[in-house]
């Protein structure tokens, strides 16, 4: 969970008066979550957040749900998901429940002319490929391979893209995303036995303050409804700011694997949580060193959550053919485990090089038209090959 932080300029206390050089007050906002009993910032503006110009006719982007019930192992060609100019458009979501949405991008360009604000779900925008700048009020954080980026709701940014080749994995999640709470002690500080700590965090730095005035085009998603708004003032006129509700950066490449002298679970690959799903990190790792372990992992069964397995990089032992981008739903009520032929042959091996993204839902996930468009049909005979 973030810290507290602050960057630019902010008055010596909170709700007094702050002036611009011309005499003008600065506008302040309270961003604040859960009413005012959570987490919140207070920004300072170089003009009210509140002049809104224009509002357009509303669009619909709820997902598309083809199969809301079903007891499938399933595979998705990720990769498979064609690109497209815009960001927004190229958002595919393929999973998704009452909790969480996973989408799939693969956006060409940068936003240019526009912003956006998720004002429904915080977002988890991981970075399988592309490199860029998430620009918002807040600062800046620079991207690449590897890179989780986490937007809490209600802030509106901009992604740049160095190249036209990015590929996207996206969580939207409908609950905030913390730093698991075992991992972090009674004052909120990042514990010794965690995987990371608090110095792989990436805060927002190089904050711009943009004093302008014109016509600021910001989407807002909320309800599953897109909403143009015209602002008559940059979305990113921040003069500074303070508080504990920003956007921040982890790179999967800084998780530290925990193991062991036997298998461990993947309880100790988690990277966040949120109220009703976790996320995990599956890094390069040694493997278990007990003289008669078996590295791959052993049958199991989820009876009371979904399994998502988002393969980004390396060689995965337990899995006869993997390819970047495949998406694997184990659903909760039927056991799943290692290929034919891979137990024996993860035998004596040391180390392993994958890279994976996991994600266990605590309730079950519905596939989106979208999603069967990139579907392994067969990938539920894979075990009997």
């Amino acid at each position: 969970m973030p810290t507290y932080y602050k960057l630019g300029e902010v008055p010596l206390k909170k709700h007094t008066i702050f002036r611009k050089p011309n005499g003008e007050l600065y506008a302040e906002e309270l961003v604040s979550t859960h009413g005012f009993s959570s987490l919140y910032s207070l920004v300072y503006h170089c003009y009210p957040p509140t002049i809104v110009k224009q509002i357009g006719a509303s669009k619909d982007v709820a997902p598309k749900i083809a199969r809301e019930k079903h007891l499938k192992h399933t595979s998705l060609k990720g990769f498979q998901i064609k690109s497209e100019l815009d960001y927004l458009e190229s958002r595919k979501p393929v999973l998704v429940n009452n909790d969480l949405y996973i989408s799939l991008a693969a956006p060409e360009t940068s936003m240019v002319d526009y912003f956006y604000k998720n004002s429904q779900a915080d977002e988890i925008i991981f970075i399988h490929r592309g490199k860029g700048v998430l620009k918002t009020g807040y600062g800046e954080i620079e991207f690449s391979y590897g890179d989780y980026l986490v937007i809490p709701r209600g802030i509106i940014y901009q992604i740049t893209f160095q190249h036209t080749d990015n590929r996207l994995f996206i969580v939207e999640s409908f609950s905030p995303i913390r730093i698991p709470k075992r991992y972090r002690n009674e004052f909120g500080q990042i514990m010794e036995h965690a995987p990371f700590c608090e110095r792989d965090i990436r805060r927002p730095s190089n904050l711009q303050t943009y004093d302008e005035r014109g016509d600021f085009r910001v989407l807002i998603k909320k309800q599953d409804m897109l909403y143009p708004y015209t602002y008559e003032t940059h979305p990113f006129d921040f003069i500074g700011w303070d508080g504990y509700h920003y956007p921040w950066a982890f790179s999967i490449h800084n998780f530290e694997p925990i193991t062991g002298r036997l298998h461990q679970p993947p309880p100790v690959h988690q990277t966040f949580e949120a109220d009703n799903f976790v996320l995990c990190s599956f890094c390069p790792r040694m493997y278990d060193y007990h003289p008669q372990s078996i590295p791959a992992p052993y049958n199991h069964s989820n009876v009371d959550s979904d399994e998502v397995l988002y393969y980004v990089d390396g060689d995965f032992m337990s899995r006869a053919s993997v390819e970047k981008g495949q998406i694997t739903l184990h659903p909760a009520g039927i056991p799943h485990g290692p290929h034919p032929g891979t137990v024996e042959k993860s035998i004596g091996q040391k180390s392993t090089e994958e890279l994976a993204v996991m994600i266990d839902p605590f309730r079950p996930l519905m596939l989106t038209e979208d999603a069967l468009l990139i579907e392994d049909n067969d990938y539920f005979k894979s075990w009997s090959k």
